[in-house]
């Protein structure tokens, strides 16, 4: 398409991707919490990956070929290591076995580019053969990462349906990124690898969307914790589910709480350590203005009682 290598499946999801982040813009208003720029981030990122992806390589391009190879390659890099860096918000992960930290995920990611592919490629001037070399063991790399990653969030009798969903879907993205050496060692067919990379900025996005369709869903069982001023009890609106004071991870956790969970059920309901959950309730009774757990539930139960 316009002249270019770009095929018109990568252009349909360069589309998909802008209007997804621009519709995301326009019904955000002026929030500027860290999960929304987080997830503005990934957009931004998903259509660069598109757009270098899709059109490069070009023949007019200044400088040398390898450097429009640099570019795509460092564009998909970035953008694993930020989809793997996503998911580890979302589930409160520093670090999985084998020091899977993000900080050494990317350090392996790079290392490996550098002396798999670029040394190669300069050594025997193969772009294949350099090709071949890096994406297998990145693609092996990928494939275990993603089994840590499965039996870290695996927990099929969880009776929690919103935490099940979110948890298929996160496979979904992690599968896509342990697929996307394997797409580029088969050949370049734009329309396999993009489609395979972009299922998992879709699967995230619906994580967003279920996960604001289930706040509103339990919205006034949260009433009591949102409505902490009297102008905001007057004037009820559904943005309320998303109080500036409270995180995503608090509202959940607070949903968990007034459900009468204990820390340690809520801990494995959400695939996280019960420390974790103390530290969480903490904070959210800090910023609701109660002292503990037991005024907390005493405090916010009133309406529904």
């Amino acid at each position: 398409m316009f002249g270019t290598s770009i095929h018109w499946t990568t252009f349909f999801y360069l589309i998909i991707d802008t209007v997804i982040i621009l519709f995301t813009l326009y019904f955000s208003g002026k929030k500027t919490h860290s999960s929304f720029k987080r997830f503005l981030f990934l957009g931004l990122l998903f259509i660069a990956y598109n757009a270098t992806g899709g059109f490069l390589p070009i023949d007019n391009f200044p400088g040398p070929f390898i450097l429009q190879y640099i570019i795509t390659y460092g564009v998909a890099i970035i953008l694993c290591v930020y989809i793997v860096y996503y998911l580890y918000k979302e589930y409160d992960i520093v670090v999985l076995k084998y020091n899977s930290s993000i900080r050494n995920l990317a350090i392996f990611s790079s290392v490996s580019y550098i002396i798999l592919f670029l040394v190669p490629y300069f050594v025997t001037g193969s772009l294949d053969s350099a090709r071949f070399l890096f994406t297998i063991p990145i693609s092996v790399a990928a494939i275990i990462f993603l089994f840590i990653f499965y039996r870290r969030i695996s927990n099929p009798n969880n009776p929690n349906a919103f935490i099940l969903r979110r948890n298929r879907l996160s496979i979904v993205s992690v599968g896509s990124i342990a697929l996307l050496p394997i797409c580029t060692v088969i050949g370049d067919y734009q329309w396999i690898t993009f489609t395979v990379m972009n299922l998992a900025f879709y699967a995230i996005t619906t994580i967003e969307v279920d996960r604001y369709l289930y706040f509103i869903e339990n919205n006034n069982k949260m009433y009591e914790v949102f409505a902490l001023k009297k102008k905001q009890k007057d004037e009820v609106t559904e943005s309320k589910i998303f109080y500036e004071d409270l995180t995503r991870r608090e509202i959940e956790i607070s949903l968990s709480i007034l459900s009468d969970l204990s820390y340690r059920n809520i801990a494995k309901d959400l695939f996280i350590a019960e420390s974790t959950v103390s530290k969480h309730a903490s904070n959210i009774f800090k910023k609701t203005g109660v002292k503990n757990r037991r005024e907390f539930l005493k405090r916010f139960r009133k309406k529904k009682m």
